[in-house]
């Protein structure tokens, strides 16, 4: 970074303007700085800056030395990169709730709905019976039989058992109107890859309710016994979305696989839930190419298959004697009564969805979702993202990943559109599909924000929102950001690519059906940091001897749950839930904690940040230290470097783990001069971390290994690390 990066904003001259933004009117830009410094405090002035200054014309360089100039010498670990307005505040779902019936719900200590949000979140916990009662209301959630409670206490669940005797059908519950909507409004809005130039499609919900009842009834007529297991296997575009759906109203179980997984795993997760068909395409198409999916489906010898052409009409050769066309499918349906079909009534624990987590090494936990599982996945979205009737949600995703699911139902059970783009999200194609689409909600990981960053694909400058351009733009009103670690500088380029729309990070699990720890639009927002626990949760960091610190207590740890919590998982279907997620476990007011396996941080502002799974660390110098600590640093020290993994690998012969960070370069044909500058650089900016750490060597690589989730395989890089080191040392 520039030296000037870090100066005090009083301190930033006309001259540093002119060298981050060669060509741009520094003048104006400096005295437009000198004006907002009349503001009081950082927070408010960072706020005008980015109100009357930090347009997405600005370049970026010049938003990184403003916002780190704004807060040099802050006293919190976490400044706010967004704070809300309190108008705005009052307009969301939540704030909208609590101007109506916040003194309910906290008595006469209700004061508006920014100031009272901890409130209600100690609300949502000790009270849940209102809570979700107001929550299914506010999504208008219809109970084919109403539960007898909200939640009960009972000794065949560890966290207590939800909405005891309720019968309801979640597919059934996305496919009618919510009020203020109708069934021409539209349920989905997608584009194909390569046809950026071409009008969106859009699909109603009348139309998608109709498509969903002729695969429903399509279904019926395989004569499958109900509750049995489907597959997915395709990309997730609108096809893959009609058939998710139809598979639950129809009373079947979707076996979720996401569609980049070679055949033996496509094999293991068949084998795991026991399908008895799957759904997938011959081809998936990408750059104009075609890559074989039903082929890997087929070597996984998978039972009946349903294979869509993804080329439209053109007829599928070479199937098996068993498998199906999607045409002759969809041609078993008596078609006078192709378009109604009476939902399945199921009891809310009944199975509607089988996912897996990421299984890289041995059998992927099986992880069944039931009809409750949406509605947390709906509630996150209803409360925390703020999505609303009539939004439009996008998310890069696959139902292969509980991100796919989830973005099915928290879009439609809050009465928003769902954006798909078929095709890569790194990409100008898909920044523009977003554009067009007017998406208000857009939802990434971590990695897509940076391939952004790096190539500057899109300025999305017509969504944002100008103060005086309110009547003519569509706008985000949030990002959201979940699957990996993120980077402060990705997402503050991100933030101002969009008029500095907050981003919503959101920490969860298959196994949580949700979060449970995120942000709010009615708290300030910082980069790469979580400002609240999901509403309804309790979070619990762990101390070195395994108990939990006391809930506002700064520290490091394991983080552990609260077992009552709604939506999350009560069983696997291939390891024992209770040894996985409880066994061993401390006690906090006579509940077993819940296992999760991450290591989070609370910050002495309140914040919380992760810090990788708990495997993820290293001892160095004995000292615990997480790898994410290490390469946020690393990250940022050369402008060539894309990411960075900081690995412990123990030496040859035993002893002290050793610090290498492997380095993936923007350009790849590139070579950084020395790299003993570069490791000498690493370990000046560690030193700020901990002056003990020090980096042993630094290697190279043109990619970080990745499980099928987006999540650093770290254990892959240090096994290799340590055979090289092997095989170098047998040879002296």
């Amino acid at each position: 970074m520039a030296a000037a990066l870090h100066k005090p904003l009083g301190a930033i001259t006309a001259d540093d303007l002119a060298a981050a933004a060669p060509g741009s009117d520094a003048t104006a830009l400096h005295s437009a700085l000198r004006r907002a410094l009349d503001s009081h405090g950082p927070a408010a002035v960072w706020g005008d800056l980015c109100r009357s200054v930090l347009r997405p014309s600005v370049p970026f360089a010049v938003h990184r030395m403003l916002y780190y100039g704004c807060f040099a010498g802050f006293p919190s670990p976490t400044p706010p990169a967004w704070t809300p307005d309190p108008k705005e505040a009052a307009l969301t779902n939540v704030g909208r709730v609590l101007e109506a019936r916040g003194k309910d719900f906290i008595g006469d200590a209700y004061k508006d709905p920014i100031t009272s949000f901890p409130d209600l979140h100690k609300f949502s916990n000790e009270n849940p019976e209102a809570y979700w009662k107001m929550v299914f209301e506010e999504m208008d959630v219809e109970f084919s039989v109403e539960p007898s409670c909200i939640w009960r206490e009972s000794a065949a669940y560890p966290g207590g058992e939800w909405l005891p005797g309720a019968e309801l059908n979640a597919a059934a519950n996305c496919l009618t109107a919510k009020p203020g909507r109708s069934s021409d409004s539209p349920a989905i809005v997608w584009r194909d890859e390569g046809k950026d130039s071409e009008p969106l499609n859009f699909m109603s919900l009348e139309e998608l309710r109709k498509k969903v009842c002729l695969v429903a009834n399509a279904l019926d007529a395989l004569e499958l016994p109900k509750g049995s297991a489907i597959a997915i296997d395709m990309p997730m575009d609108v096809n893959a979305v009609v058939i998710y759906l139809a598979i639950v109203l129809a009373g079947y179980v979707v076996v979720s696989i996401a569609d980049s997984f070679a055949a033996p795993a496509i094999a293991m997760r068949l084998k795991i839930s026991e399908a008895k068909a799957i759904f997938t395409q011959d081809y998936i198409l990408r750059d104009d190419k075609e890559l074989p999916l039903y082929s890997r489906v087929v070597e996984a010898k998978a039972p009946m298959a349903i294979v869509i052409p993804v080329r439209g009409s053109l007829p599928i050769k070479g199937l098996r004697v068993d498998d199906l066309s999607w045409q002759d499918f969809l041609g078993k349906v008596n078609h006078t009564e192709a378009e109604n079909y009476t939902a399945v009534k199921q009891p809310a624990y009944a199975f509607t969805n089988v996912l897996f987590s990421s299984g890289t090494t041995g059998e992927p936990k099986a992880i069944p979702w039931t009809h409750i599982t949406p509605l947390k996945a709906a509630a996150d979205g209803w409360c925390h993202m703020d999505i609303r009737k009539g939004d439009v949600v996008s998310w890069p995703t696959n139902l292969g990943w509980m991100m796919g699911p989830w973005l099915v139902y928290a879009s439609l059970l809050n009465g928003a559109s769902m954006a798909l783009y078929n095709g890569s999200p790194n990409s100008s194609g898909f920044a523009k599909f977003v554009q067009d689409a007017k998406v208000t909600m857009l939802g990434l990981v971590p990695s897509i924000a940076s391939y952004m960053e790096e190539y500057r694909l899109y300025s999305w400058t017509r969504l944002v929102l100008h103060p005086f351009l309110l009547v003519i733009f569509i706008i985000y009103r949030c990002f959201s950001s979940s699957g990996e670690a993120s980077s402060v500088d990705d997402y503050l380029w991100l933030m101002g690519r969009a008029g500095y729309k907050p981003v919503i990070e959101y920490c969860g699990g298959t196994e949580i059906g949700g979060g449970f720890v995120t942000g709010s639009l009615l708290q300030p927002q910082a980069l790469s940091a979580f400002s609240t626990p999901a509403m309804g949760c309790n979070l619990f960091i762990l101390d070195s001897s395994g108990n939990p610190l006391p809930q506002d207590c700064v520290g490091i740890g394991e983080l552990a749950l609260d077992p009552t919590l709604f939506g999350s998982s009560t069983t696997l279907l291939n390891a024992d839930h209770q040894e996985v997620y409880f066994n061993g476990m401390p006690e906090w007011h006579g509940k077993i904690l819940r296992r999760h396996g991450d290591e989070f941080e609370r910050t002495s502002d309140g914040y919380y940040r992760a810090h990788g799974r708990a495997d993820d660390t290293m001892n160095l110098g004995g000292i615990k230290v997480s790898s994410i600590e290490i390469e946020r640093i690393c990250n940022r020290v050369h402008d060539a470097i894309v990411e960075t993994a900081a690995i412990g690998v123990p030496p040859v012969g035993g002893g002290p783990e050793q610090l290498t960070i492997a380095v993936v370069l923007k350009d790849q044909s590139s070579q950084v001069e020395d790299w003993n500058q570069l490791k000498l650089a690493f370990n000046v900016a560690l030193k700020k971390l901990n002056p003990l750490f020090k980096v042993s060597s630094v290697v190279v690589v043109p990619s970080l290994p990745r499980t099928a989730s987006n999540k650093v395989m770290r254990r892959v890089l240090r096994k290799e690390f340590s055979q090289a080191a092997q095989a170098k040392h047998s040879k002296i």
